[in-house]
């Protein structure tokens, strides 16, 4: 990459006229706090922690959402939720090297398809917007919750203010509530 290239996505993230799209690979340093094991964030990392570190039947391999759908149709939502409750709101882990640069340029508007909380933490000094995917049994005409973060804590919120951060985690956090959807017809039509 070119100094001038470097300089112009730089400058291109501090405006806005760049929007960042985190996916797993943000997340390749991060590691459990107590025992060192990488923080699950891929397809098949995913599988296999949801499954006692066994693999799945071929079919359910082939990526996460139908994993998940399998073990959902078995055990309930429920099961699903507690997996990813434990794996990323319970479960200490390292920060990740990109979250801590991507602080210091704090662009206007983050995408992270990840289901961490790293990218919230690093908004955590200003206020900012989150909106959380949820999945279609959300009781809701809408496949998105919307929140402000004042500071202190996320107050539920029936507007995005545009003059603030806004963070899309379409896959879901469990914070400030837990949120999530598994499936691709879920995360695509959200918004």
């Amino acid at each position: 990459m070119t100094p001038e290239l470097r300089e112009k996505l730089l400058a291109g993230l501090k405006d806005g006229s760049i929007v960042p799209y985190l996916g797993p690979g943000v997340l390749a340093d991060v590691k459990n706090a107590a025992t060192g094991a990488p923080i699950p964030a891929d397809s098949d990392s995913l599988i296999y922690a949801m499954n006692d570190g066994k693999p799945m039947a071929p079919k359910l391999m082939y990526e996460f959402p139908r994993a998940a759908m399998n073990v959902e149709l078995k055990r309930g939502r429920s099961a699903v939720t507690k997996f990813l409750n434990r794996t990323y709101g319970e479960t200490a882990w390292t920060r990740g090297a990109v979250h801590d640069w991507l602080k210091g340029i704090a662009p206007h508007y983050v995408i992270d398809i990840n289901r961490d909380t790293q990218l919230q933490d690093s908004y955590a000094d200003v206020p900012h917007n989150l909106i959380v995917g949820i999945a279609r049994l959300g009781g809701t005409d809408f496949r998105y919750k919307l929140y402000f973060w004042d500071g202190v804590a996320y107050q539920k919120t029936e507007v995005i203010n545009p003059a603030l951060p806004i963070l899309y985690k379409p896959m879901g956090t469990p914070k400030p509530e837990a949120n999530y959807t598994d499936g691709h017809a879920e995360a695509g039509s959200q918004l």
